[in-house]
């Protein structure tokens, strides 16, 4: 297999402007000799995240972006909120730098005081913390990283990147019986949501590519925001709005693995003056799942917040089309985050559509569950993973919808494992690629906690969830048992497993005739050049 034959060359990027890639004497696309770990849940990331920081020092960096950050958020228990942690970082002469999106309004249920809060209080133990409207109207910075850097320490350095935000609702763990420190979402999540999420722990050379990424981003000389309105909050509230220099950036992490790791990114299109690392955007995770599906022959394995927009999924339904083995299986939230009268047509309407697309493509080969806890309560499924023919491997911030694909600040990382995996089948693909231990084994992590299957006793002992096929039929089967037993009053043991097949509601078509120019306009717009949005290319 040949590396090129799953990830972009620089070429391919589309963005000669970025440091990315030139940064390298090779200028290759990626990095190799690196050791990425899934970390599910937000209490596995939150913990190895609280340790991090706390064995920092004085000279060491600690960079971030994030979405939506609560200081009060605790990462493990009292005395762990997540402003007090960065802030005590900042006292103990630790380089604290944040980005974190300004957010619309409170009122239209985002998160501008949480974000601007958080800020004030980094910036009061001396680190510093900007709130960033840099992109488009409507859009959002969603990418979610933290960069620890160890100067003369750099064994220690780490990066982490995917769906998980520094915020309420995400400290949940495998029992999914949500985070103590709630936000309300729809109200069937009840009280205290329970919540799916995943983040990549990265060591190696890799840590320097998204410290390149953060820099990319702070070093970018356009005004946080354009909006009259934002500069006058920004000078009521006297916040910090010009980003003071970062100390230069220290030589990439030795070699610390054997995979190989890809970033890929999002940035809009933007209006007048675009990004000086980006003018015209960056769609480099749209491309690079371009080219993996155009690889795909067995199993393509989601996990996704959102799985709408027929523009996108039209991409799935092909690969589904021209393969007649390849299956698609995937785990989404059983009921959008919003749940009112107007807001919930308008988010649903673009999945169905989607669903619609993706089932002509497939024909009886694809397969969509939400997810509930053992008490019954649906799980808000969080995650951004995607695994095809266990060989490629995708974590990131990114959804599978235009929003993420085009609009979006986003971040994602496609592993490729240079050690091929022992257990049958050994190239589900047929392609020559031979199976690969970390996309394997994160799919198979991810489906064995949806089964509430433990591994196999005996470690050469046969596994059918390794054949894509058994891994398809272990899903139906497992959906199909609980929901037989919730059709039957809930009597007797409850089957194991946490998959329900997912049934999308029906929208009348008034209802739909409504929805779908906000769902184009609000929910999943576009950040393409006009050019490629009518040839619907990326």
């Amino acid at each position: 297999m040949e590396r090129t034959d799953w990830l972009l060359t620089a070429g391919e990027r589309g963005n000669s402007a970025t440091r990315l890639d030139s940064r390298r004497p090779d200028r290759v696309a990626w990095s190799d000799g690196n050791d990425a770990r899934p970390l599910v849940h937000g209490a596995t990331y939150f913990a190895q995240l609280l340790a991090g920081i706390r064995a920092q020092r004085a000279g060491d960096l600690l960079l971030f972006t994030d979405w939506r950050g609560d200081p009060d958020q605790r990462l493990a228990g009292p005395g762990t909120e997540v402003g007090a942690v960065l802030s005590g970082a900042a006292r103990r002469g630790v380089i604290v730098k944040g980005l974190v999106w300004r957010s619309h309004l409170d009122r239209l249920q985002f998160s501008e005081t949480e974000n601007r809060h958080l800020g004030e209080e980094i910036e009061a133990g001396g680190g510093e913390c900007l709130l960033d409207m840099r992109g488009r109207p409507g859009g959002s910075h969603h990418q979610k990283l933290v960069v620890l850097r160890h100067p003369g320490r750099p064994e220690l350095d780490v990066a982490y990147v995917g769906g998980t935000d520094l915020c309420h609702n995400r400290n949940d763990d495998a029992a999914h019986r949500g985070d103590p420190q709630a936000q309300p979402i729809s109200a069937a999540y009840g009280p205290r949501p329970p919540w799916h999420d995943i983040q990549l722990a990265l060591r190696g050379p890799v840590v320097g590519d998204i410290e390149a990424c953060f820099r990319e981003r702070w070093d970018d000389p356009a005004p946080l925001s354009r909006s009259p309105l934002t500069r006058l909050r920004e000078r009521a509230h006297r916040e910090d709005t010009e980003a003071d220099t970062l100390p230069p950036q220290l030589p990439d992490p030795e070699p610390r693995g054997r995979h190989t790791v890809q970033v890929l990114r999002t940035y809009p299109n933007r209006l007048l003056r675009g990004y000086d690392f980006a003018p015209d955007g960056e769609r480099s995770i749209a491309r690079g799942y371009l080219k993996a599906l155009r690889r795909a022959r067995a199993l393509i394995y989601l996990e996704d917040q959102y799985l709408w927009s027929p523009h996108v999924v039209k991409f799935f339904a092909e690969a589904l089309a021209a393969n007649p083995r390849l299956r698609l299986v995937a785990v989404i939230p059983t009921v959008p985050e919003q749940d009112g009268r107007i807001s919930l047509p308008m988010n649903l309407v673009g999945r169905i559509s989607a669903l619609e697309k993706l089932r002509r493509g497939g024909e009886g080969r694809v397969a969509v569950y939400g997810l509930e806890n053992h008490a019954g309560t649906p799980v808000y499924v969080h995650a951004k993973v995607c695994v095809i023919d266990d060989v490629w491997a995708s974590v990131g911030s990114d959804n599978i919808n235009l929003r993420s694909w085009t609009h979006d600040s986003e971040l994602d990382c496609a592993v490729l494992d240079e050690s091929t995996d022992p257990r049958e089948p050994r190239d589900p693909g047929g392609l020559g690629d031979g199976a690969r231990v970390f996309a394997r084994n994160l799919r198979l992590e991810l489906s064995r906690e949806h089964l509430d299957q433990g591994e196999p006793e005996a470690p050469d002992a046969p596994d059918a969830l390794c054949d894509p096929e058994g891994a398809y039929d272990a899903f139906a089967a497992s959906a199909a048992a609980l929901d037989a037993w919730h059709d039957g009053g809930c009597r007797g043991p409850r089957p194991p497993g946490r998959l329900r097949p997912y049934r999308p509601p029906d929208l009348s078509q008034p209802e739909k005739a409504l929805a779908m120019p906000l769902y184009r306009l609000l929910v999943d717009p576009d950040g393409r050049p006009f050019g490629r949005r009518r040839d619907n290319t990326f």
